[in-house]
């Protein structure tokens, strides 16, 4: 194939304008892509064949990051529109695309705000991605108005327990308070809470409840440094505390004691950090 199709969106200017400016700046430091394949890589895959995405599907994956998703449905013949608040991390997208011969679109969008018509996409996706978007109504909304009648919608989403819980835990506690209107990102690996989301707009909705494991060959350590180095959230959380060293040493130890606590390898071997997930699939009437 040849060289990928490329276009950007800009998010249209709305009251929440600044608060969507500084969450686009915390996810593009560090190395999204690095991070990603170093941690969710794995679940792609299982969100496209989940889905059922097959050749000559239109295919929306929203908060795409580097293209976990929107690059695998692109390889199982699907026609591909990556979107993401964050057009910083499309390079190391396309550059993955352009390896795998894969031709995929790249928009800037605010899944809270697509830039999309109604009934656009036969399929729409969104691995460890949309959850994080503050508003959760505006965002199942946003993913039911641009799949068209029929077609599908596919998440995976955090659990509320277990390794998950403990990191969102840890780092809730440092994080910037959240926007009046924001809901945690856990509550997406709820079934209830994705119920009342999506309402009688869905035909059928099925859960799987499954878990993946982030492994890290050097122990604990590199796990940590992995996320201090590429994963935007926790460099922003240094950033904002150097001012503070005693608050960045509690938290720099709270992240230490997570990722020995949490650690189920075996003694002297590599780190596993097993993280429960729910796996979301609505068709919609």
């Amino acid at each position: 194939m040849g060289m990928e199709q490329s276009s950007t969106t800009s998010v249209a200017k709305r009251p929440d304008a600044e608060a969507k400016a500084a969450i686009r700046k915390m996810w593009a430091l560090g190395d999204y892509h690095r991070f990603a394949t170093s941690t969710v890589w794995e679940l792609g895959p299982i969100l496209v064949k989940a889905c059922g995405i097959e050749t000559g599907q239109h295919v929306l994956d929203v908060a795409a990051g580097t293209g976990n998703v929107a690059i695998r449905a692109a390889e199982a013949g699907a026609r591909v529109v990556a979107s993401d608040l964050t057009p910083e991390n499309f390079q190391a997208g396309r550059r993955e695309a352009v390896l795998r011969g894969v031709e995929l679109e790249w928009v800037e969008a605010d899944v809270e705000a697509l830039p999309f018509e109604d009934d656009t996409f036969d399929v729409v996706t969104s691995a460890f991605g949309a959850i994080f978007a503050p508003n959760h109504r505006a965002t199942a909304d946003e993913m039911l108005r641009v799949c068209r009648p029929g077609g599908t919608v596919g998440m995976v989403a955090f659990r509320p327990e277990g390794v998950a819980a403990a990191f969102f835990e840890v780092f809730g506690k440092y994080m910037p308070p959240p926007p009046p209107n924001a809901s945690p990102p856990l509550l997406w690996g709820t079934e209830d809470h994705v119920r009342d989301l999506f309402g009688d707009r869905i035909a059928s909705l099925d859960f799987t409840r499954s878990s993946y494991v982030e492994r890290s060959p050097d122990g604990p350590d590199a796990y940590i440094d992995l996320f201090k180095t590429t994963f935007g959230p926790v460099i922003a959380i240094r950033q904002l505390l150097e001012s503070q060293p005693d608050r960045l040493a509690e938290f720099d130890r709270e992240f230490a004691r997570f990722a020995d606590e949490c650690n189920q390898g075996e003694p002297g071997g590599p780190a596993e950090y097993p993280y429960d997930y729910l796996l979301i699939v609505a068709r919609k009437t």
